[in-house]
């Protein structure tokens, strides 16, 4: 494909990049309102640290910082510095090496190589919304950059890449896990959280670091109601055909009651660090992806787990017991239908009735 708008400059020295701590200073307008746009916290890391990267990209390749709006031949080179195509040497991409090496100098990348086409997608969807909350015109919406993302993905495809998912946790591999948790502090606390994060919808997890026992009522003599206020889809109230209330019941229930009692937890966080056998402070999200990961591999599970797997598995369990779809985006607040959908794991595919035609 010959580029029309390719520009080159000099790559600036890595100590001249701007450092993960500093932005540039349009950028960084960007991200304080991006803040108050995006609550959720795991969302406005990764826009920060997409816009950060943008900066640092600019810096090397044009020797000079980055202002808003960018040009269209911005992010054109953006795109073929950073996605793969073949060529008659093999695969390339058109980043130089010593760009890329200033990059992972300055903290901006992990390592030498290329990026993901999803993170690649991710970061010109961020820059995308930097524009349009400034007003600004968009070149991430011009038809010729619309058109290489879209090839792009074509071509992954077409080389067999496909995106990486987590495991899903089913009910098979719970009850696996469930069976390495004992009675101890953390083992009762981990039965606890699993349970809870599984049966109330599929928790994601910063929700299950955020649990509260303000937004927690019993529910007859055993059960719970927990109250989500607040989520990733739902971050301005509740909306139409929804509902905050996930019911906690049976084992569920049960398990959480016995983890309030042990660890004496009446009001805050309710899954809390355990810290030689003394409660302490609320978990992190990354804690609870650990505890996840940890309980999996205690029970012998292969796959690649993670805090996401209990939400894949809740909704792939619901589809290979029957449950009607409303019933199942209500509990999980998915507004998409495609995206609950996409939750069903290929490895279920022999569950589904309309392969049985012929039987």
């Amino acid at each position: 494909m010959k580029r029309k708008h390719a520009i080159f400059a000099v790559p600036a020295a890595a100590s001249a990049l701007l450092l993960p701590d500093q932005l540039a200073a349009k950028a960084a307008d960007a991200v304080r309102e991006l803040l108050a746009e995006a609550a959720a916290a795991n969302t406005t890391r990764s826009y920060a640290t997409a816009l950060r990267y943008w900066a640092g990209w600019y810096q090397a390749r044009y020797g000079a910082e980055m202002t808003l709006p960018v040009g269209e031949a911005t992010v054109i080179q953006f795109l073929v510095d950073h996605i793969v195509r073949k060529s008659k040497t093999g695969y390339v991409t058109e980043l130089p090496t010593e760009v890329d090496a200033a990059l992972v100098a300055a903290g901006l990348k992990a390592s030498l190589g290329t990026l993901k086409l999803s993170t690649v997608t991710q970061r010109v969807a961020v820059l995308s919304t930097a524009h349009k909350l400034k007003r600004l015109d968009n070149p991430c919406e011009l038809p010729t950059v619309r058109t290489l993302l879209s090839r792009a993905r074509r071509s992954s495809v077409k080389r067999g890449e496909r995106a990486s998912k987590k495991t899903a946790i089913t009910r098979v591999e719970l009850e696996a896990m469930l069976a390495t948790c004992d009675d101890s502090l953390e083992g009762v606390r981990d039965r606890a959280l699993l349970c809870f994060g599984f049966a109330s919808g599929g928790r994601r997890r910063s929700e299950i670091a955020a649990a509260d026992m303000r937004d927690l009522r019993k529910s007859g003599d055993q059960n719970y109601v927990y109250r989500l206020e607040h989520s990733k889809t739902q971050q301005s109230g509740v909306t139409a055909g929804s509902t905050p209330d996930k019911p906690i019941i049976g084992r569920s229930a049960v398990a959480l009651a016995e983890w309030l009692g042990a660890a004496k937890i009446s009001e805050g966080p309710i899954f809390r660090r355990i810290w030689k056998n003394r409660v302490g402070p609320a978990l992190l999200p990354g804690s609870v992806a650990k505890i996840v990961k940890r309980r999996a591999a205690l029970a012998g599970l292969n796959g690649d787990f993670g805090a996401h797997s209990l939400r894949s598995g809740f909704v792939t369990e619901a589809g290979k017991q029957g449950v009607p779809l409303p019933a199942v985006m209500a509990m999980t607040e998915h507004r998409s239908v495609a995206s609950v959908v996409g939750y069903f794991q290929a490895g279920q595919a022999e569950d589904n009735p309309a392969a049985r035609l012929l039987k």
